[in-house]
């Protein structure tokens, strides 16, 4: 069979949890759509933050704000269709719309790691490098590079069920006619260069920090100083941390049952971009004082009406 975009496969359809009760269907859209709203509103409550404060449009909250973006996208990205797949029994989507969804992931993905990276090299310049922090980190670095995975040219021609809640890379090409490994090697090589980089650079970054903060002598500096990474290396645990046990264990020969895959894939998917504003306005010390000031100015404001 010859490959080309030539494709018997219309549309694929996306199965979600295979092991997953009829009778569960509700609960789990609307789980699903509580963790989407719950995104939406927690990210536009930073951006809203970003754009009204002058003090917050500075490189750390610029790289936040980046990530806030890819968050909105990537779940705005997967969630829509699974959560129609369980609420109106809908889990169709069309081929391209398939690519289309694959690309954004895989972009999305690619682009939150660097975001991350980029992060840890800020938190390394501001700490190790304080005199010339400002020269180094200026707004002009946040450029993220960004990764295209193709896979459209394969032939589809038998099974079009994607037993996934979104589409990717490995759950559409297994389902080609032909052999995947010509697309599926150097796209796992592109994936865990971005994935594995990202993290080599954070490691070393944070690695330095440590170094450095430990060299500091008064404990209240040293605990001040690390106070300052904490937002970050919460995110990045949250980020990491699961992709990296999924990626371990199917090489060590840890066997998961399809629906507990999946379910760990969804926690590190869509977890972190609904916790992660959660994150920036609690831990970190800058946005807790401005969500003050606005709260008393409301509570001042409400008092004055009555």
């Amino acid at each position: 069979m010859s490959v080309g975009n030539i494709s018997f496969v219309k549309e694929f359809v996306i199965v979600g949890f295979p092991g997953l009760q009829p009778h569960y269907y509700g609960l789990v859209s609307a789980l699903l759509f509580f963790v989407y709203v719950s995104t939406l509103m927690g990210n536009a409550v930073f951006f809203t933050l970003f754009v009204m404060t002058k003090s917050l449009q500075k490189p750390v909250y610029y790289f936040i704000l980046n990530l806030v973006v890819c968050d909105v996208l990537f779940s705005t990205t997967t969630l829509p269709k699974i959560i129609s797949r369980y609420w109106f029994q809908d889990g169709t989507i069309s081929f391209l719309g398939c690519f289309v969804q694959m690309f954004f992931v895989h972009y999305l993905g690619g682009v939150c790691s660097l975001i991350l990276a980029v992060m840890a090299i800020d938190r390394y310049a501001a700490i190790c490098y304080p005199l010339q922090y400002h020269s180094i980190m200026t707004n002009s670095l946040i450029a993220p590079l960004m990764i295209v995975i193709r896979a459209y040219p394969i032939p589809y021609c038998a099974e079009n069920t994607i037993i996934h809640c979104y589409c990717d890379h490995v759950s559409i090409t297994t389902l080609a006619c032909t052999d995947r490994a010509l697309y599926s090697v150097p796209a796992l090589i592109s994936a865990l260069v971005t994935l594995m980089g990202s993290l080599a650079v954070i490691i070393f970054s944070y690695f330095s920090i440590f170094v450095a903060v430990i060299r500091i002598s008064s404990s209240r500096g040293r605990m001040k100083t690390f106070s300052t990474c904490s937002p970050q290396l919460i995110i990045i645990a949250l980020y990491f941390l699961p992709r990296c046990f999924i990626y371990l264990s199917g090489n060590i020969g840890i066997k998961f049952s399809t629906d507990l895959r999946l379910v760990i894939i969804m926690m590190y998917s869509l977890l972190p971009p609904m916790i992660n504003p959660l994150i920036y306005c609690l831990r970190t010390e800058e946005v807790k004082k401005i969500l003050r000031r606005q709260f008393q100015k409301r509570l001042i404001g409400i008092s004055l009406c009555f």
